[in-house]
């Protein structure tokens, strides 16, 4: 049996605008989609600022050596510093209220546990410099301004984790657990935090190797923290050029307020409030506690402008 011959449809003509007759129709042309090219929204420097905050943390939280290694000196400070030099001012006795020289530096520590870990985030841009990521964050779509935004939350969020455990440390010398004051330090240590995250990214923004950077964060942490007044009161009793210093460092108005609101709840003599509770005065006038936290948000806005404009330097 022969089979049928295979029999195939005419193929359709293509549909198209009408011509002359006995040309080829062409078909229509498409419409070329429409493509959004990122960057200039603030939708795009939003989730950029997530997407670097977001690393910083898991960073962090990828390196418990350094979550432990971190807080060894500001406990060394506390409980050894703070129990000798107690032992020597009072003879290891609490005075009333336990309030004793532990009490008096705790505000100070917590300070020192923030400035280090931040100054200690903002290394973090050299080592990406020195790697090549940061050339990759730099190539991105997205406002240099987004990067360093994200830097700096990323840090200061991780300094306040740090100094958060530093407070749950707050009843060992003497200090309660309230509500109300756990939330006061909490809010003074995020805006330091952040303050000194901002600092130490306009620092690292123009360093290109690490070890540059670890000789300056050493002659610019140490004087901060001495003359912050976290280990000695800021009373008439310095010297003149020691007094000057230490009302041009912007620590000493994180580390007064949070004293001052310390010293709130915990019951002492005045006597004792006379040598501890001694508040940050320009001349004769005390310092608001809202004008010193002012300053220390001004400082941090200054520092945060002058690392987005080194960044926007950056090639």
């Amino acid at each position: 049996m022969t089979e049928a011959p295979e029999t195939r449809a005419p193929a359709r003509e293509a549909t198209g605008p009408a011509g002359p007759p006995g040309e080829k129709r062409l078909p229509p042309r498409a419409e070329p989609a429409a493509v959004r090219v990122a960057g200039g929204r603030w939708q795009d420097d939003v989730r950029a600022v997530r997407v670097v905050w977001k690393r910083e943390l898991i960073r962090f939280g990828r390196n418990r050596l350094r979550i432990i290694t971190s807080l060894i000196q500001p406990v060394l400070f506390l409980f050894v510093l703070g129990t000798g030099l107690s032992a020597m001012l009072s003879h290891g006795a609490p005075i009333r209220g336990h309030v004793n020289f532990r009490t008096f530096i705790f505000p100070g520590v917590v300070a020192m546990t923030i400035l280090f870990t931040s100054i200690f985030s903002a290394v973090s841009i050299v080592w990406d410099r020195e790697f090549g990521f940061l050339r990759e964050m730099l190539v991105a779509p997205v406002r240099r301004g987004a990067l360093v935004a994200g830097k700096c939350a990323g840090g200061a969020t991780v300094a306040t984790i740090q100094g958060l455990i530093m407070l749950a440390l707050a009843g060992l010398v003497g200090i309660p657990y309230s509500p109300l004051l756990l939330l006061s330090l909490f809010g003074i240590m995020l805006l330091a935090a952040f303050a000194v995250t901002a600092f130490g990214t306009a620092l690292a923004s123009r360093m290109a190797q690490v070890e540059s950077f670890q000789v300056v964060m050493q002659m610019v942490v140490l004087p901060l923290f001495f003359l912050s007044g976290a280990l000695f009161a800021l009373g008439a009793g310095l010297p003149v050029w020691l007094r000057v210093l230490t009302r041009l460092d912007p620590l000493t108005y994180v580390v007064d307020p949070m004293r001052r609101i310390v010293f709130e709840y915990v019951p002492a003599t005045p006597a004792v409030r006379h040598v501890f509770d001694v508040p940050v005065t320009w001349g004769s006038w005390v310092v608001p506690i809202g004008l010193e936290l002012a300053l220390v948000a001004a400082f941090g806005i200054v520092t945060l402008g002058v690392a987005v404009a080194n960044f926007s330097k950056v090639d």
